[in-house]
């Protein structure tokens, strides 16, 4: 991925607020890294996680940050169990790792480090 391309994985979602929701399909074959962030733009809890999230995802620019507006019977968020905003899904190549509604820095933290984590890294079963 050139540097171009991490920044607008990173940067242009925030810029322009939340947007249209992707298909699950879509979300299911993201390659690499990925953050789903669904809230509104309306609200409190979404806008005070707004700079914290930013300036982290500034240290993981391998990291998609994609932000949907997420409301009642919209298909993907019902496809994850959103029922608090913001809710953030960790993804890495589709598959979630971990999901939290109105985190912490410390689970944001922790979520980024796991989808971008040396796959060699993680414990075997």
């Amino acid at each position: 991925m050139t540097r171009e391309q991490r920044e607008a994985a990173t940067t242009q979602p925030a810029a322009i607020g939340y947007g249209p929701e992707p298909a699950r399909s879509e979300i299911d074959k993201l390659p690499g890294p990925a953050v789903l962030e669904f809230g509104a733009d309306w609200c409190g809890h979404c806008q005070a996680l707004a700079p914290r999230l930013a300036a982290m995802l500034k240290t993981f620019p391998q990291v998609r940050h994609i932000k949907v507006a997420d409301g009642r019977g919209q298909p993907l968020g019902r496809s994850f169990r959103v029922k608090l905003w913001p809710t953030l899904v960790f993804l890495r190549d589709g598959h979630a790792l971990l999901q939290v509604s109105r985190p912490t820095t410390d689970q944001v933290q922790a979520g980024l480090e796991a989808i971008v984590a040396d796959r060699n890294d993680e414990p075997r079963p």
